[in-house]
């Protein structure tokens, strides 16, 4: 059972997201907080409570523009900690997803929130709250259609994804599978599993980049056999990302 912190400078959305949290039943209790040092200040006693103390937290959902003190800072803030309480970043603004992924956030939630999305967000804090499974978990698939007959792709073999209209083609080491589902909200979903957007038509695993190339003011990426384009608005955040995985 999980012990929430929502923290959103606007109270609508505050009280929306901490209605929806207290829904599911795998949340034990969900507080709020409307402004950075406020919730720095909740955290902070936490902390000194320790993980069985009243007080705890086990996860925190941020929004990420917030006056003062923005959501990325705060989770900063969190990282200098032993043992900080996990961290969802749930924000109307699609361009922080590189920064969420390297500040170990568990997922990326887009506003206008769902129900259906956020209880996607919750089962995975909840899968890395809870003890240790004595059988390790199947990993994530995505189910295919292909000629009347589904298939289950495991998410870690995609190397890129390509936006076509409203449909997303899966690229993978076999082939490519088309599934009909918009490209931004596989980026949300699968954020904190790697992907990365370079492009408004590609999503790319990180660790299937073999090449960066910067070629007369262009930036491209080379995985497995494929040459991609790489948006100027993404290059430098890519850039960053690439050289920080690579010393990890």
């Amino acid at each position: 059972m999980l012990r929430v912190l929502a923290v959103d400078d606007e109270k609508p959305a505050l009280e929306e997201l901490l209605y929806l949290l207290r829904a599911d039943p795998r949340v034990r209790s969900a507080e709020g907080a409307t402004d950075a040092t406020e919730a720095l200040r909740r955290i902070g006693r936490a902390l000194e409570a320790g993980p069985d103390g009243e007080d705890a937290v086990d996860v925190v959902f941020l929004d990420i523009h917030m006056a003062g003190l923005t959501g990325l800072d705060v989770a900063r803030l969190l990282a200098g900690f032993a043992r900080p309480p996990l961290v969802v970043f749930v924000t109307a603004h699609e361009g922080f997803a590189v920064q969420a992924f390297d500040l170990k956030a568990v997922d990326y939630v887009l506003k206008p929130v769902r129900k259906e999305r956020l209880a996607e967000a919750v089962r995975r804090v909840s899968d890395l709250s809870g003890p240790a499974p004595a059988v390790q978990a199947p990993a994530e698939q995505i189910a295919v259609e292909l000629g009347g007959v589904t298939r289950f792709v495991p998410v870690d073999d995609i190397a890129y994804v390509e936006a076509q209209g409203d449909y997303a083609r899966l690229h993978t080491e076999d082939g490519s599978h088309l599934v009909r589902i918009p490209i931004s909200t596989l980026e949300e979903r699968w954020a904190a599993r790697g992907f990365v957007r370079i492009h408004r038509s590609h999503l790319v695993a990180l660790g299937r980049i073999d090449e960066l190339r910067l070629d007369g003011g262009a930036t491209t990426v080379r995985v497995g056999a494929a040459e991609l384009s790489v948006s100027r608005r993404h290059a430098r955040p890519l850039r960053d990302l690439l050289m920080r995985h690579v010393r990890a």
